[in-house]
Parts: C-alpha cells; structure tokens; sequence
C-alpha cells in the first residue's frame, strides 16, 4: 500500500469586478497567512486570478471539510470585501 495521503479539498470561484496583485490586498494576505500558521505544514493554500475570465480561485486542501470550509470562506469574504463581487 501507497503511503499517500489524501486531505478534503475545496475550490471557490469569486468573480471580481477588478483584478489587483493579491499582495497588494492587506485583508487577504492576512487570512491566507493565519489559514497557513493553523495548517502547520499539513495544509495548502493557493489563490490565484484566472488568466481568461474575471475571477479569483481559492482551493484550500486540508485535514478536515470543517477546515476546508472555514478557510475558503474567510479568503472568499476577504477578496469579496477588497475587489467587489463581480456581475
């Protein structure tokens, strides 16, 4: 047997009326730091622009959905409240 090690995963999709650098959003720097510091290393987190439509992805992998949950809706509100919900 494989010694791979499968986590819940979730991916949300936030359309946005604009895209900036995601360094540039304090808020969301923010919420993906303190979603790394409480995963510890057996987490991920990766949050990104499409390159083809006016959204913005969030996929958090982690050990448990309530986990997965929480993470992905505090970044979603986060770019939400920084970049405006898109049409």
């Amino acid at each position: 047997m494989c010694g791979v090690q499968t986590y819940p995963q979730k991916l949300v999709n936030i359309r946005v009326k604009i895209k900036r650098p995601l360094s540039e959003l304090a808020s969301v720097q923010a919420e993906i730091e303190a979603a790394e510091r409480e995963f510890q290393g057996s987490g991920r987190v990766v949050v990104r622009f499409s390159g083809t439509e006016p959204l913005a992805r969030v996929m958090i992998e982690a050990g448990t959905h309530e986990e997965v949950d929480k993470w992905t809706g505090r970044i979603a509100d986060a770019i939400r409240t920084e970049l405006g919900a898109g049409a």
